[in-house]
């Protein structure tokens, strides 16, 4: 007899964003930049910063502790705890094992995962293989970022795309005929200085010059970077249709990674896809990395546009260059 497939399926989600919001207008006040060019180039109308006293681990707590009491799932029942951030609090131990503790996860074990603004699917999918062997029943995955941190604050073209925040869901065996069908994913690392932050590694330690030459904040080719992003956004999402056996008409919500109005409208396009099937709050978090699928997700369920049976979509893709994609048939 064959065994019976056991899919992954989200059974609880929770969010955290700073209570700071930075406006395009207070940008106007730091750098040569205004409203209408943010908004007219990015869509984004603010963004959250968090406090000085606010590291990734301080929001992944949050976040973790909501989607925990919304899974109905105790702490200590949780298997697997995944955190996907490019600005965890230190280089080592991992963000994950922090957060394990303040949440009192005790048999939990933990890891972080750093694929940019990708992380989220790329951990959700490390996440479910966990699920479909049987390996485990709970794991908590996370996606935040404080890119504030690694922000260059006098760059234009950079610092008015970013934001801070965390979201996380709680992973469990689904029931059958609903969890996730699908998952592809993909890099190109020969793309990878289109998108880093040079220095604090072993290539470029800390100094002096370092410093002064502002290597530990993040750079951008941004001109090669969008074109990468509206191409594999297309190519991956019907890559992650076809292998569920699904097509373009079939999507009931696409939640894209919130990095550029642009990016999306012209992914949706070319997806022949309505813009009411696209779920988009750029406008008011800026591009918040790994956080920014699951804080789009819970602003999905909170306004009812995701309901049972839905067919979602979910697309990343930044440093690496990587990208993925994830198809999830909701189930409440």
């Amino acid at each position: 007899m064959s065994k019976k497939l056991i899919r992954a399926g989200i059974a609880g989600i929770g969010i955290y964003v700073p209570k700071r919001r930075l406006s395009n207008s207070e940008l106007e006040g730091m750098v040569q930049t205004s409203d209408e060019w943010i908004r007219t180039r990015t869509g984004i109308a603010e963004r959250r910063i968090a406090s000085p006293d606010e590291a990734t681990s301080d929001m992944s707590v949050i976040a973790g502790k909501k989607a925990l009491e919304n899974a109905g799932v105790k702490p200590e029942n949780i298997d697997l705890i995944i955190v996907a951030t490019v600005t965890p609090d230190m280089i080592f131990p991992a963000t994950a094992c922090l957060v394990q503790e303040r949440l009192g996860a005790k048999r939990a074990a933990a890891f972080d995962l750093e694929a940019g603004c990708s992380g989220f699917v790329y951990a959700l999918s490390v996440a479910s293989q966990f699920i479909t062997s049987g390996t485990y029943e709970n794991v908590l995955v996370i996606g935040a970022d404080t890119l504030s941190r690694i922000t260059n604050w006098q760059d234009p073209k950079t610092c008015v795309l970013m934001g801070d925040g965390a979201g996380a869901v709680v992973l469990k065996p689904s029931p059958e005929g609903y969890g996730i069908l699908s998952i592809k994913l993909g890099a190109d690392g020969s793309g990878g200085m289109l998108l880093n932050l040079p220095a604090g590694g072993s290539r470029l330690p800390a100094s002096e010059e370092t410093i002064a030459a502002n290597l530990h904040t993040f750079y951008m080719n941004g001109r090669e970077v969008f074109k990468f992003a509206v191409k594999i956004f297309e190519e991956v999402t019907v890559e992650a249709l076809s292998a569920a056996g699904l097509c373009k008409d079939d999507i009931d919500l696409l939640i894209p990674h919130q990095a550029n109005i642009r990016i999306i409208d012209a992914a949706a396009k070319k997806l022949n896809l309505p813009l009411d099937k696209v779920l988009v709050n750029i406008d008011r978090y800026g591009n918040t990395s790994s956080a920014s699928i699951p804080l789009a997700l819970w602003e999905g369920l909170q306004t009812g546009r995701i309901k049972q049976g839905n067919h979602l979509v979910m697309v990343g893709f930044g440093s690496g260059l990587s990208w993925g994609a994830l198809v999830i048939k909701w189930c409440d």
